[in-house]
């Protein structure tokens, strides 16, 4: 099987944690590993739903701006889709960093 939607490991994790199936059968029926299935019941009861919607992939500032001044040179036309994928946080750095580049301008 392909990549498993949130609302199949949602619904795997509740079949586990409701007692219907074991992780090994919901494992099987779907098509991933039992410490796949683990890992999203372990991440569920740590974070709720949540661990399942949000990216867990932090960059540092330092590695954001390197792709900022990269695309800056470049004149990346992608950068709008590249910040949709960043934190919030990144809005701040993209902030600062077009205003650095529009004052040396």
């Amino acid at each position: 099987m392909g990549k498993v939607s949130v609302e199949q490991r949602l619904q795997a994790v509740q079949r586990y944690l409701n007692g219907y199936e074991t992780m090994i059968e919901i494992a099987k029926d779907i098509g991933v590993t039992v410490q796949v299935v683990s890992e999203w019941v372990r991440r569920y009861q740590k974070n709720g739903v949540e661990t399942f919607l949000r990216s867990y992939t932090k960059y540092s500032a330092d590695y954001k701006m390197n792709v900022l001044y990269y695309m800056n040179e470049t004149g990346t036309s992608s950068e709008r889709k590249m910040l949709a994928s960043l934190s919030s946080d990144s809005n701040d750095i993209y902030s600062s960093f077009v205003q650095l580049t529009h004052s040396v301008s």
